[in-house]
C-alpha cells in the first residue's frame, strides 16, 4: 500500500508522538505548529507520564529509555494539606525506584520528541486557520500565507480549540466554571526555602469550599502553582478576560481564612504567569467520521487536567499510527482508530469531569482523599 500523504497540525506531546512513528516506519509526514520554535512561549506545568499511557507510546517509539534517563524520578510525592491550618491530611512519596510515574517539564518532552525527526519535518511559525476539501477528497491547509497540500491525512493534534476539529463538527468547548491563575517561582531553594520544604519532592494539593491551592515542583529551581476556583458570575463569560490584570493582592482575596504558609504560594509568587479557565468537550463528544481528517489528544476530547491528557493524548497517537502502518487500507484503519478511541476517552472523560466537580465543591478535600485512595486501591 503506498503511503497516504499526511499533515499534522500541532507539534505537542501528542502529535510529535504520532510523527515519530509514522517517521520510524518511513511514512511522510508533515507537522504544522503555530508556535515559532520548540521553546518560544512557557509550555505550561509539569507532566507525569502514566506507565500505560505516555510512557507506552515513547517506548513503541523507541524513547523510553531517553525518556527515562532525563526524567525527574524524585519528585513523584504527594501532600494533601488542610486549607486553614496547613497541616499534612495525606503524604504519599513512593521509595527511591519504586515510583513508576517519573516527571518531566513540558519543553524537555518537546525536544525529545523532536530529536529523532531532523529538520524540515515540523514547520514552525505556521498556525493553521482552517482545513479546506476538494471535491477529489484532498485536503488543504489554509496557513497565514500560504495553502498548503493536498494532503491524503489530516490528523488534528492541535488542542482544546482545534482547527481540525472545526471541519468536522460544530461543538466546541465550554467553560467548567473553574479557571486556574498560574503563578511561577524561581530559585525557590535559595528564595524560598520554606515553601521549597513544604512543596516537598513533588506536589502540594489543598481544597477547600469550590477553591483549590496545587503546587508542583518544576524542574531547573522551580515551582509552578495553580490557584484555582469557581468564577464569580461575572466572570463565567470570558474570565481570562474579566481577570487580566489581577494583582496576586486580588487573588489572594479569594483565598480568605486560608493557612498564611499556604497564602505563600500566592503572597511570594514572582509574577502571575497565565490566566487558564479550564474548558471540556461534552464527555459523550462523537463526530461524524470523514475520510482524510481525524482528531487526537485535547482535539477529540479536551477535559479537566487531573493527568490524563498528556497521557491519553500519546495513546492516541501510538495507537493511530500503529493502526495506519499496520492496515491495508488505511482509510478504514483512521475509522476503526476512531471508535476505539473515543469509546475510551468518553468513559474516561465521565469519570474526569465527576470528580472534578467533587474537587470543586464544598466536600472537595475530602473528595480529594477518596479519589486517592480510589487510585491505590486499583495499582
Amino acid at each position: 500500500m503506498k503511503a497516504p500523504r499526511i499533515a499534522i497540525v500541532g507539534a505537542g506531546p501528542g502529535g510529535l508522538c504520532a510523527a515519530n512513528l509514522l517517521h520510524r516506519a518511513g511514512w511522510p509526514v508533515t507537522v504544522f505548529e503555530g508556535d515559532a520554535a520548540f521553546d518560544a512561549r512557557d509550555q505550561g506545568g509539569t507532566l507525569d507520564l502514566h506507565p500505560d499511557g505516555g510512557q507506552l507510546a515513547l517506548a513503541k517509539a523507541g524513547l523510553l529509555e531517553d525518556f527515562l534517563a532525563v526524567a525527574r524520578h524524585e519528585d513523584q510525592g504527594q501532600r494533601v494539606l488542610d486549607h486553614a491550618t496547613g497541616a499534612v491530611l495525606r503524604e504519599e512519596i513512593p521509595e527511591e525506584g519504586t515510583g513508576d510515574r517519573p516527571e518531566i517539564d513540558r519543553v524537555l518532552l518537546r525536544q525529545l520528541l523532536l530529536r529523532p525527526l531532523g529538520e524540515g519535518v515540523v514547520r514552525w511559525g505556521e498556525p493553521v486557520d482552517a482545513v479546506l476539501s476538494d471535491d477529489s477528497g484532498a485536503h488543504f491547509l489554509r496557513l497565514r500565507d500560504e495553502v498548503a497540500g493536498p494532503f491524503d491525512l489530516v490528523i488534528g493534534a492541535d488542542g482544546a480549540w482545534s482547527r481540525v476539529r472545526s471541519a468536522l463538527a460544530e461543538q466546541q468547548p465550554t467553560y467548567t466554571g473553574v479557571t486556574f491563575v498560574e503563578l511561577w517561582f524561581s530559585q525557590v531553594d535559595e528564595r524560598h526555602a520554606a515553601l521549597s520544604e513544604r512543596v516537598g519532592r513533588g506536589s502540594v494539593f489543598s481544597l477547600h469550599d469550590g477553591a483549590g491551592l496545587f503546587a508542583q515542583r518544576n524542574g531547573g529551581g522551580a515551582i509552578r502553582v495553580y490557584a484555582a476556583f469557581r468564577s464569580r458570575e461575572s466572570d463565567t463569560d470570558r474570565p481570562d478576560k474579566a481577570l487580566a490584570g489581577i494583582t496576586l493582592a486580588e487573588l489572594r482575596t479569594r483565598f480568605e481564612g486560608w493557612s498564611p504558609a499556604l497564602l505563600d504560594l500566592i503572597d511570594k509568587a514572582d509574577r502571575i504567569a497565565a490566566i487558564r479557565p479550564i474548558v471540556a468537550l461534552p464527555v459523550d463528544f462523537r463526530w461524524t467520521h470523514k475520510p482524510g481528517l481525524t482528531l487526537l489528544g485535547d482535539a477529540a476530547h479536551v477535559m479537566p487536567p487531573m493527568g490524563e491528557g498528556v497521557n491519553l493524548a500519546m495513546l492516541d497517537a501510538a495507537e493511530l499510527a500503529e493502526s495506519l502502518i499496520g492496515a491495508a487500507d488505511w482509510r478504514q484503519a483512521t475509522a476503526a482508530y476512531e471508535l476505539a478511541m473515543l469509546e475510551r476517552s468518553n468513559r474516561i472523560a465521565s469519570e474526569t469531569r465527576e470528580a472534578f466537580a467533587q474537587w470543586f465543591s464544598a466536600e472537595g478535600a475530602q473528595s480529594l482523599l477518596a479519589h486517592m485512595d480510589q487510585r491505590r486501591a486499583g495499582e
